[in-house]
């Protein structure tokens, strides 16, 4: 295990096995060694699952429903024993996972205050210092006299998290629950998410928000069926999570060491003059594939710098190795942190709701005006479709080409509201 001070949750090799028995009354059978001959069947929630958090970061754990997500952030606060490894944690931890964990159903909203407070190891008398904040924060009035059963599940994770981190936590674990809070609740915890941060502190958090996992988070772990995908930046694994949603994620190998030769350098220069990302990640089963794409500018020359509220086009041009029922045209922005802030395609627009067959090639554009802020942005494509009700993707390019909006006047937020202000006086008679 590592020595390090500066490492606050160090997971080594963690497993968590689960028997699965054919009825219930083998689990009885097994605790007296009578099934020998016919075994429980083992279920790995977690095989070999490594993980070394530093103090002060920030880090999301991401993955499909059953991937081992929840299963790792309770062994890591004790709820659960790991079948095999080893996990250390330095700091006071605060924990706010499932609705219903820590509380007792019977007492009121007060009661279960003190009660996971004294669990935390407080005195009386510091858990009545710190009840006015720990109310203020969960602002669900006199309901926090009623019996926590007749909560509603918005009020129950007010409650909760207001205890969570009023506690003086030097790590928070979060799961899933603040999903259920209302979007100003949300925003109120996710502030002080950031007050969290600029104090050093600790954060873990599991959410399918992809774009708080983006924002917040420092780096990243993937985990799928029980295993460890990889961890890195959260735009990196974003994408790693997307290409396992669609079954289509394919473990890195090594990186074979080539010779470019004079024609490829020619190419990848021309590449980035466009702001073309020759290394772009890209996946699908290819029975259409996008084999050319660029932009243009509003006088139509091709150019990844656009004028802010200038029109803009955004060009694809789509191949089709086999017949194709409907095909669907899209493409993303995300900043360089990996936020999906807008996108459309063909389906939503209603655009083209027609098919393409073998050996044909056509040309798709977008235009559009741009609205978003200067600054940098990245550009994806996709090709995708249904075969039935399966829904599959064809072709998809990730981050293919930078986009630099040039503006002489940034507003609040990713977007410009393009605001007509008047001034009127007023005169009082």
């Amino acid at each position: 295990m590592q020595e390090n001070s500066q490492i606050a949750i160090d997971v080594q090799n963690v497993e968590k096995i689960y028997k699965l028995y054919n009825k219930p009354s083998d689990r009885m059978k097994d605790a007296f060694g009578m099934l020998k001959n016919n075994p429980p069947k083992k279920h790995y929630a977690l095989s070999g699952v490594s993980m070394h958090i530093k103090t002060g970061e920030t880090v999301g754990i991401i993955g499909t429903n059953g991937s081992g997500k929840s299963t790792i952030l309770k062994i890591i606060t004790g709820v659960l024993t790991p079948s095999a490894g080893e996990v250390k944690v330095n700091g006071r931890i605060s924990a706010l996972l499932e609705l219903g964990a820590g509380f007792n159903m019977e007492y009121n909203g007060i009661e279960n205050v003190y009660l996971n407070g004294t669990m935390m190891g407080f005195s009386e008398k510091e858990i009545e210092e710190k009840l006015p904040a720990i109310l203020e924060f969960a602002d669900i009035g006199d309901y926090v006299y009623q019996p926590c059963k007749t909560y509603s599940s918005g009020m129950f994770v007010r409650l909760a998290f207001a205890v969570a981190i009023n506690i003086e936590p030097e790590i928070l674990i979060v799961d899933e629950a603040l999903s259920v809070g209302d979007v100003f609740f949300q925003a109120k915890c996710y502030h002080k998410f950031e007050e969290f941060k600029k104090m050093g502190k600790t954060i873990v958090f599991v959410s399918h928000d992809l774009s708080s996992i983006s924002k917040y988070c420092d780096r990243v772990y993937l985990l799928n069926k029980g295993k460890l995908l990889g961890e890195g930046n959260p735009k990196e694994m974003i994408d790693a999570y997307k290409r396992v949603l669609v079954g289509q994620y394919e473990e890195a190998g090594v990186e074979e060491a080539n010779l470019l030769d004079d024609e490829l350098l020619q190419e990848r220069a021309a590449q980035a003059a466009l702001g073309q990302n020759p290394q772009a990640l890209e996946y699908g089963t290819k029975q259409g594939e996008i084999v050319e794409f660029y932009i243009t500018d509003n006088r139509g020359v091709k150019s990844n710098a656009i004028i802010k509220n200038a029109e803009f086009t955004i060009h694809m041009k789509v191949k089709f190795h086999e017949d194709i029922k409907m095909p669907i045209f899209a493409f993303t922005i995300k900043d360089v942190k990996g936020v999906e802030i807008t996108g459309t395609n063909s389906m939503v627009e209603k655009a083209y709701l027609e098919g393409g067959r073998v050996g044909e090639v056509k040309e798709i554009t977008f235009t559009q005006k741009m609205t978003l802020q200067g600054g940098e942005y990245l550009l994806s494509l996709g090709l995708t479709g249904y075969n039935g009700d399966i829904f599959e993707v064809y072709h998809r390019l990730y981050d293919v080409i930078n986009i630099t909006v040039v503006s002489d006047k940034n507003t609040v937020g990713y977007y410009d509201m393009n605001s007509q202000i008047t001034v009127k006086d007023i005169v009082e008679s």
